[in-house]
């Protein structure tokens, strides 16, 4: 063969591999798009840096993050976390698409760096930095990665929400500050940001879209789903961005893992759950602030999620339905302690029908009957919050100080549930009156339960060492006592008597 011809053959060859790898590589393309291993799409208002090493740098970025990530690696496990946290802004400039990378450092800010500090505003930047970094700029990139969605809601649900930081109570307290300013200072009203009506209104709007990254649209989807919320509350923000992650996964479902949206939606019912217990901001007219109380309108989509779960998760059916009988014991005994006595009922007999073969009461005492009562299972349900069944010193420190702040709730117009406590603390005192035999019913028996009750109260309006003059008075008036003569000068005198109401 000439080698002319040879090299007419070498030729043809090669533009026949070419167009067949054309094609291959055509056929490629389309499935690493669908399959989302590639970004052809150029990053949108991204910084110049990260504009210029996504462009610049081409497919180097791959090699030099990789070599970044195993030096993080290595630097986690030696806890060096505030080198990591360097190298990981720098693989985020690098591979702005690379998911894992956004988790690592905002788990490292909120969780392992935050630590680090002792004074609770430098916890709390570092807390609020992984926040911001997840909401403000990988999601900003990666919009509909529902893992980002999951890690930002189980940082308001768990590290702020739950109280195993010492410095959670003030992370709350942050948190609540900074969405007073959103609702102006008074209990969320989602309509007048979502219809603005005045300059204030289209302000605070503009500060909750714009600062905040939420919709309010949005979060009235999420209210009429899993509510009402308290929007004040970093629960109401865990379940807000764990909704947005499940609607993100409609938008890619081929992307979809099962356990994926198996977390998101326990972050939803966690905080739902969270939210049941401690879900309302309420007034605390003693301290001039805020209490956390039970938000209890959102019982019945509470037991909703938890029946959901239990058909989702088949695997975790059994500890599902432990975790729901005690919501639904919960439930019945706040619904009680807050004199919401037919709501009370219906739960407590639904408790009955759907958990017949296990006790109401863990440890109830051999003395009270197998079918309970809804006020026997209540004082039940006291004595065990109170682990045994208690000696007569610690029974009536026990009354006493429930009363306290029986009274305590008329101060703050919460007179239902002041009416609801004395009620069961006069239940619980005659049970454990019943308990004792008679013979030695003076030595261990308990005083009569107007004693306890007035002596409660007179503590409380005692001049030296009760409430502060304001709250008595109000006290005294909404009692029906008279008001104070003078202050009291001798501090060995004892309290004034008064009559209980």
């Amino acid at each position: 063969m000439s080698a002319k011809l040879k090299k007419s053959l070498l030729l043809l060859l090669s533009a026949l591999l070419l167009v067949g790898v054309s094609q291959v590589q055509r056929s490629l393309n389309v499935d690493r798009d669908k399959l989302g291993f590639t970004r052809v799409a150029p990053l949108e208002n991204a910084p110049p840096v990260l504009a210029f090493t996504t462009v610049a740098l081409g497919g180097f970025r791959g090699i030099i993050s990789n070599i970044l990530w195993m030096r993080a690696t290595d630097l986690q496990e030696n806890d060096k976390f505030f080198e990591m946290a360097q190298l990981a802004q720098w693989i985020t400039q690098l591979e702005p698409h690379f998911v894992q990378v956004w988790l690592v450092q905002a788990w490292n800010m909120a969780y392992n760096i935050s630590v680090k500090f002792k004074d609770w505003p430098d916890r709390w930047r570092w807390v609020k930095g992984g926040v911001e970094l997840l909401r403000d700029e990988g999601l900003r990139y990666n919009p509909n990665e529902m893992l980002i969605y999951r890690e930002l809601g189980w940082i308001f649900q768990h590290k702020m929400g739950q109280n195993l930081d010492d410095a959670s109570l003030y992370y709350k307290q942050m948190w609540a500050d900074e969405m007073a300013v959103v609702f102006a200072k008074k209990a969320p009203n989602l309509d007048e940001l979502l219809h603005p009506q005045t300059p204030d209104q289209f302000q605070r709007l503009n500060l909750l879209t714009n600062k905040y990254k939420m919709d309010p649209k949005l979060m009235k989807e999420a209210d009429d789903l899993y509510g009402p919320l308290e929007w004040r509350l970093p629960e109401s923000s865990a379940i807000y961005w764990a909704h947005l992650g499940l609607r993100a996964a409609k938008e890619r479902p081929a992307k979809v893992n099962k356990e994926d949206l198996i977390t998101l939606h326990r972050v939803i019912y966690q905080s739902m759950q969270m939210s049941f217990k401690r879900g309302a901001l309420i007034p605390n007219a003693l301290e001039k602030n805020f209490d956390f109380g039970p938000n209890l309108d959102i019982i019945p989509r509470v037991n909703d999620a938890y029946v959901q779960a239990a058909e989702e998760e088949v695997q975790m059916r059994d500890n599902i339905h432990n975790a729901h009988r005690n919501f639904l014991r919960d439930a019945v005994y706040y619904l009680y302690l807050h004199d919401r006595m037919k709501d009370a009922q219906k739960w407590f007999e639904y408790l009955s029908k759907e958990y017949p073969n296990k006790p109401l009461v863990d440890g109830k005492p051999d003395s009270l009957p197998k079918t309970l009562t809804l006020d026997q299972f209540c004082v039940a349900r006291a004595i065990e919050n109170t682990k045994s069944f208690m000696g007569k010193d610690e029974a009536e420190a026990f009354i006493e100080g429930q009363l306290r702040t029986s009274f305590i709730r008329i101060i703050e117009d919460r007179d239902a549930e002041a009416k609801a406590t004395e009620r069961l603390m006069e239940q619980f005192h005659a049970y454990h009156q019943s308990q004792v035999p008679k013979e030695r019913a003076g030595p261990i028996g308990l005083r009569p339960f107007k004693d306890l009750q007035r002596q409660a109260l007179n503590s409380l309006l005692d001049p030296e060492k009760g409430l502060r003059p304001e709250p008595r008075a109000i006290l005294r008036s909404k009692l029906g006592l008279p008001a104070e003569t003078a202050p009291a000068r001798n501090t060995n005198s004892a309290p004034q008597k008064v009559t209980s109401r």
